[in-house]
């Protein structure tokens, strides 16, 4: 076949047919219409960004995954620390006078144990002065965070839900409500998880909120208590998280 190049105004076609010649060349023009009009049609395809490998803090902290309670098991504890989430989660909204009642009909719609106990527990962690920052203004409960930590190793992602995060412009405050019983007294003796979990949060907050502050802290409801955790345990439980999970994530 022949092709038969084609001016029409600024349009330039090729028309290809049958001949009995099989040798005619290609017009020089033809040739050259035949190469890439543009550069990157000759260049090798990128290679894809890894795929995100999501880091959960019982894989962080080396624990197993421990079974789920069924939410029809009549377990107290677990009922009571919900309850006591839930509470804490909603009524910084309410207006400080009414913060009673509304707890009251709360836990009595959900027919539960020790009213006048949760309440008292509640309010105590609401109304004391060292608490201010994290039910006070641009506080905000249960709030999603994702952030991609590239030093735990390639496409390490991170997917939490903070209890409360409390946002200025000079700082970011974490806290994490525990209802353990008794608390710990020390940070250093924090269990391994909570340890964990707040390390990977504060590193996921940094990378949103760049060249801000990022504080940490454990609220134990039986007290209440305030804990605030120190940079030098976070950082530590940083190496040992990357120490961990290096093996891992290098495979990928």
């Amino acid at each position: 076949s022949i092709g038969v190049t084609l001016t029409r105004g600024a349009e330039t076609i090729r028309v290809v047919g049958e001949a009995d010649d099989e040798t005619v060349a290609p017009s020089a023009a033809s040739a050259a219409t035949a190469a890439p009009s543009k550069p990157w049609l000759a260049m090798p395809a990128p290679r894809d960004a890894p795929a995100p490998r999501l880091v959960r803090p019982f894989d962080a902290a080396g624990m197993a995954e421990p079974a789920t309670l069924s939410p029809f098991a009549d377990n107290k504890r677990f009922k009571r620390g919900l309850l006591v989430h839930a509470l804490l989660a909603h009524l910084p909204d309410v207006p400080r006078d009414g913060r009673a009642a509304a707890a009251r009909r709360f836990l009595e719609q959900r027919r539960a144990d020790d009213v006048d106990a949760l309440i008292a527990e509640t309010l105590a962690v609401l109304d004391d002065p060292a608490f201010a920052a994290a039910f006070g203004k641009g506080s905000r409960a249960e709030i999603a965070i994702v952030a991609d930590l590239p030093e735990l190793g390639a496409g390490a992602r991170v997917n939490g839900r903070i209890d409360r995060l409390a946002v200025a412009d000079d700082r970011v405050l974490i806290v994490d409500f525990k209802t353990n019983r008794p608390p710990p007294e020390r940070e250093d003796e924090v269990a391994a998880l909570y340890r964990t979990q707040m390390a990977l949060y504060r590193a996921a907050a940094r990378k949103i909120f760049p060249g801000r502050r990022v504080a940490c802290a454990l609220v134990w409801t039986e007290g209440p208590k305030l804990m605030p955790l120190s940079d030098a345990l976070l950082d530590a439980e940083m190496a040992a998280i990357a120490a961990r999970l290096d093996p891992f994530l290098s495979r990928s």
